[in-house]
């Protein structure tokens, strides 16, 4: 049996969850509501305050998705209950970053401001104490919605190996490497 797929999942208080005939889960909290259609061949239900998912049979499909559709819902509970959030660092001499309503605008080191529209479901602060690199804070329901927008703005200055520079997960650590060697005479 799917170790993941076989635990239950446990419902916060102040979480409703509707589970409708074709396998549609609708989640909703003090985050908001979230909703997921789940794979026809496996069973759904709600028991006291927990969720338990089944499979049909030991198949390895049935068991990939029993895992699958077991974590997916997880996510989606935690989200309208607690909400995901991913921190960004931006390390580099000048580096900056601003939101502007909907828009964070970064300065890392090219000739022009790089400007990203972010998705109306996620909040993105970005703050820089003094003598500190700026750190961009990027808060949603939607685990997936909220990991995509953070590697998009990771992806336009991934950190380098030699210097360190670059945007990183915060806990994320870069291995330096060494350059070149100078000449022994």
């Amino acid at each position: 049996m799917s170790r993941i797929g076989k635990l239950p999942i446990d419902i916060p208080e102040g979480v409703e969850i509707n589970i409708q005939d074709n396998n549609v889960v609708t989640a909703s909290g003090k985050m908001g509501e979230l909703s997921k259609k789940i794979d026809p061949a496996l069973s759904i239900k709600q028991e006291d305050n927990q969720l338990i998912i089944e499979r049909p049979t030991n198949s390895k499909k049935h068991k990939s998705l029993h895992g699958l559709y077991r974590s997916l819902l997880y996510n989606l509970v935690t989200g309208v209950a607690e909400g995901f959030e991913r921190k960004l660092i931006l390390k580099g001499v000048g580096y900056r970053a601003e939101v502007k309503g909907q828009v964070l605008e970064l300065g890392i080191g090219y000739s022009h401001p790089l400007v990203f529209q972010f998705p109306d479901e996620i909040q993105v602060d970005a703050y820089t104490e003094r003598r500190s690199d700026p750190v961009v804070t990027i808060r949603g329901m939607d685990k997936q919605l909220v990991g995509q927008v953070a590697a998009k703005i990771r992806s336009y200055r991934p950190p380098e190996p030699y210097k360190g520079k670059g945007i990183l997960y915060s806990g994320e650590e870069v291995r330096i490497k060494a350059g070149k060697s100078a000449a022994s005479a």
